[in-house]
């Protein structure tokens, strides 16, 4: 009998010295993944700070803020509906070639960003009269070598660009105020207003 308690002294002993070693074990490596002098901190903008002194670290301490982030894409979003400024315009009226019944002519009208399109272009895409018959079956399609696309420029002129040394070349001998539909550019990007156009059925033949 007093064997028996001994053996069971001796196996309680044992447990306990066990029991020690394990808790010092773990004591060790808890304070060696987090020492207890340490603060563990994040930003102060978006979070919170983390348990400091003797207790115990815990993660659910920390909580992210719902406030948003200073770079959120705010700034980018209010942009993109911003509308871009209007392009400039050039506003034209196309006068026809003949007097109706009345003593009065047609006007067609038709508008173009500036310095986006030729006249001529302008012109066909509106299905404005341009070419007399002859003009209709022979023009060259805006290649400038036919002169079969003259217009006259009523108003506005100062709109349109320079003429080009194929309009020189083809109306050396008429008045200014004459251009080839194909050679002209509508505006020049940044200039608007209104220009007037008397189309005059003309050809001028390659000399």
């Amino acid at each position: 009998m007093a064997r028996s308690k001994q053996r069971s002294h001796v196996r309680t002993e044992e447990k306990g010295k066990a029991m020690a070693a394990t808790s010092s074990t773990s004591t060790a490596l808890f304070s060696l993944a987090f020492p207890a002098t340490t603060s563990y901190r994040v930003s102060s903008r978006g979070h919170r700070k983390a348990s400091t002194g003797s207790g115990p670290f815990r993660a659910s301490r920390i909580r992210c803020s719902n406030a948003a982030s200073p770079n959120v894409s705010g700034t980018g979003a209010a942009s993109a509906e911003a509308a871009p400024p209007p392009k400039p315009q050039i506003d034209l009226e196309f006068v026809g070639p003949k007097a109706g019944a009345d003593g009065s002519y047609p006007v067609d009208r038709a508008a173009a960003a500036s310095g986006e399109k030729l006249l001529r272009d302008v012109m066909v895409e509106n299905k404005i009269e341009l070419y007399a018959p002859y003009g209709k079956v022979m023009n060259c399609g805006g290649g400038g070598s036919c002169g079969t696309c003259i217009v006259e420029i009523v108003d506005g002129k100062e709109l349109l660009n320079e003429r080009t040394n194929t309009e020189n070349r083809y109306l050396k001998k008429k008045p200014e105020s004459w251009r080839l539909a194909c050679q002209t550019i509508v505006g020049n990007k940044e200039n608007s207003g209104k220009a007037c156009v008397a189309n005059t059925l003309s050809y001028v033949p390659l000399e």
